[in-house]
């Protein structure tokens, strides 16, 4: 029986399509009255003159939502069937079921208005051709996607809400758990609660995550982290589970939530990945909500540390880890011309690099400046200001060693504890088995084989490390009361293998919040020192330069180079009065007498004297031996150069000195004739 005059032979002759979906995967379990009413959409397709076997039911979209069109193949197949002319009528229970997204519902009905297809839900039949069918059709998707807002908007105000309270069920990281009554308490296991404390108290003394690591690997010691089902796992650490660690503020006691944004992908806008977001952008913090690690000042400062350890340092703006090399102020560094944070190069020696503007613009290097003279005036400043201060270093270093070996110690205890543990476990579960149940006893059996080797394995590299590793025994009062007589300071170690370069650089930062260069002149960099407390110190220094002519104060030094030679003054006597009137070579920070020979040498007032005589007694030089036979100077010195003439210099004077006999003479005219092609002397 037709119900409405809309169907007509045309329709009937055609699919009617069932679609069913529900939103979630829970609903289809637990909402089964609205799945059979969909399902009894069927006996309306009968009632309206289908046939039983031309209808088709469409319900491979359960549990997934209508937002969108992704990944919901029966949608695409009652797009496809529509497309292609086969389809007269689509029910749904209603239009909430069919698309909640008005873009993808208004393609669909624009579809079947152009194929003469139907949609009828409980309400009615429409006709999405007609403009009656398309307004009610068109209010009714609006109004889908409006109550998909509206249940979202219902459902995160909810969220919100039991989470400003900080009662929201998040999961928990290794270490933390949730009792019956919903309270968060420590692990019961102490070697979990142990190992996190390490994590902690060891990245404070190391100051990087990946030292951290290296740190348990190297004493065996593994990090407890959390599976799928929340239950505690042993793994080796690494940096990206250290990061986890340290970067995790519920360690700290707050309850945090909406730590991450999801930002639409640059190449695929459909797809979101999670931003981390800065803490003051966290949207809700409630503090002192979980049993505390750490306290969260602690957690503040792990965190700065970390946004300071990363690599790229010059990109990212940040202060980077103390690392090997020579410079001294990587990370600390900036131009003083644009702003930027300066690079480290260290193609011949080390050298600070603005090239921010080169690598963004293309544009030539803003400034290149010599890292060792810089160096050693910012170190000297740190000396100043740390004078006062007497450091007893050793004592804190074998404090500090006995203390971490008073912990490492702890935690081998706790994992020998939890192996011994796991053994006997394996050799009860397998004493309790059935002797005839072969297969169940040789999987325990080798289960119980398997942690006897790994208790042995761990046992025996406790054993090497307890050997090897070795605390410095504390000074006695005679040895100490002789060192702080003797006055021991910070620049007697600096410049000793006391401390490592990454120490000196961590050092210099203790109190260094930057350095600002600037090239002033050719052969002066202006530096400005700002300390942590935002006190600053400027000062200049000398930097080498390639030639005289590059020099500041070049003019007044040739004047008065000339002025003291025209006085008959030696070189030496020259240099010493240019130095203590603050001058200096181009490469050096004093005058050097070779420094006044070339400027006397080139205003034609070199002194001609020389370090060794013309004549020596009883021997040839090689300018007497070029004038008898008529031949340059280099003539000789190229076959001396070549092994043709082998020669070994005087002792005296280090000149090439030949026998004053008439035989020398004739064999150099031999060699110059060609008849000899080699001479030794």
């Amino acid at each position: 029986m037709i119900v409405s005059e809309l169907i007509t032979a045309v329709h009937l002759n055609r699919q009617a399509l069932i679609y069913v979906r529900q939103s979630s995967p829970q609903q289809t379990l637990t909402n089964q009255e609205s799945l059979h009413l969909q399902y009894a959409l069927r006996q309306r397709a009968r009632d309206c003159g289908w046939d039983t076997s031309a209808i088709d039911v469409i319900d491979c979209d359960l549990g997934l939502t209508g937002s969108t069109t992704q990944g919901r193949r029966g949608f695409q197949e009652v797009v496809t069937k529509v497309t292609l002319g086969q389809v007269g009528i689509i029910f749904s229970y209603d239009v909430t079921r069919l698309s909640r997204n008005c873009s993808d519902w208004y393609q669909l009905l624009d579809l079947c208005g152009y194929r003469q297809c139907l949609i009828g839900d409980r309400d009615g039949i429409y006709d999405p051709a007609s403009a009656n069918g398309r307004l009610l059709l068109g209010l009714k998707g609006q109004i889908s996607e409006l109550e998909l807002h509206t249940l979202q908007a219902r459902l995160t105000a909810g969220r919100l809400n039991k989470a400003q309270r900080g009662e929201l069920a998040l999961k928990l990281p290794a270490g933390l758990v949730r009792d019956e009554l919903g309270r968060v308490l420590k692990h019961p296991d102490r070697e979990v609660q142990d190992r996190l404390a390490l994590v902690f108290s060891t990245f404070l003394q190391l100051k990087a995550a990946c030292r951290v690591a290296r740190f348990l690997n190297a004493h065996g010691l593994l990090v407890p982290r959390s599976d799928r089902w929340g239950d505690i796992v042993w793994r080796p650490a690494t940096e990206a589970s250290i990061n986890a660690i340290l970067t995790n503020p519920a360690y700290s006691g707050a309850f945090v939530y909406g730590r991450t944004r999801a930002t639409p992908r640059t190449d695929s806008p459909h797809q979101r990945f999670q931003k981390r977001l800065p803490v003051a952008q966290w949207k809700i913090r409630v503090p002192d909500r979980y049993p505390a690690y750490v306290d969260w000042e602690t957690y503040l400062s792990n965190q700065a540390m970390l946004r300071d350890n990363r690599s790229e340092y010059d990109r990212h703006q940040t202060r980077g880890v103390p690392r090997r090399g020579k410079a001294l102020l990587h990370g600390i560094v900036y131009c003083g011309e644009c702003g930027h944070k300066l690079a480290v190069g260290y193609r011949t020696r080390g050298h600070y690099i603005c090239n921010h503007l080169r690598q963004r613009q293309h544009v030539p290097v803003c400034q290149y400046l010599q890292a060792g003279p810089i160096d050693t005036y910012v170190v000297q400043a740190f000396f100043d200001v740390l004078a006062p201060a007497e450091l007893d270093v050793y004592a804190q270093t074998v404090a500090a060693l006995k203390q971490e070996e008073k912990i490492l110690q702890h935690a081998r205890r706790q994992q020998l504890d939890r192996l011994r543990y796991q053994a006997r476990l394996a050799e009860r579960q397998f004493n309790q088995a059935d002797p005839d149940n072969r297969l169940v006893t040789a999987e325990l059996e080798k289960r119980w084989e398997m942690a006897l080797q790994e208790l042995k394995c761990v046992e025996e590299s406790h054993e090497r490390d307890q050997q090897q590793r070795q605390v410095p025994a504390a000074l006695s009062p005679e040895i100490r009361q002789a060192l702080e007589q003797w006055g021991q300071k910070l620049p007697e170690l600096w410049y000793c293998d006391a401390l490592k370069q990454s120490q000196r650089k961590a050092l210099l930062r203790c109190l260094i919040d930057k350095v600002v260069l600037q090239r002033t002149a050719p052969d002066t960099v202006r530096v400005r020192i700002v300390w942590k407390g935002g006190d600053t110190t400027l000062g200049e220094v000398a930097m080498p330069v390639a030639s005289l002519a590059r020099l500041s104060g070049i003019r007044e030094m040739e004047k008065a180079v000339l002025h003291l030679a025209k006085q008959g003054k030696r070189d030496e006597e020259v240099a010493q009065w240019l130095t203590q009137n603050g001058h200096r070579s181009p490469h050096g920070s004093v005058v050097v007498p070779s420094t006044v020979q070339s400027i006397r040498l080139r205003h034609g007032l070199l002194r001609r004297c020389q370090s060794h005589p013309r004549q020596v007694p009883g021997y040839l030089t090689v300018p007497q031996i070029a004038r008898k036979l008529k031949v340059s100077g280099h003539w000789i010195y190229h076959r001396i150069r070549t092994g043709r003439i082998r020669v070994a210099k005087h002792r005296k004077g280090k000149l090439l000195l030949f026998p004053k006999e008439p035989e020398t003479i004739n064999l150099f005219r031999q060699l110059r004739d060609g008849t000899v092609n080699y001479l030794c002397f």
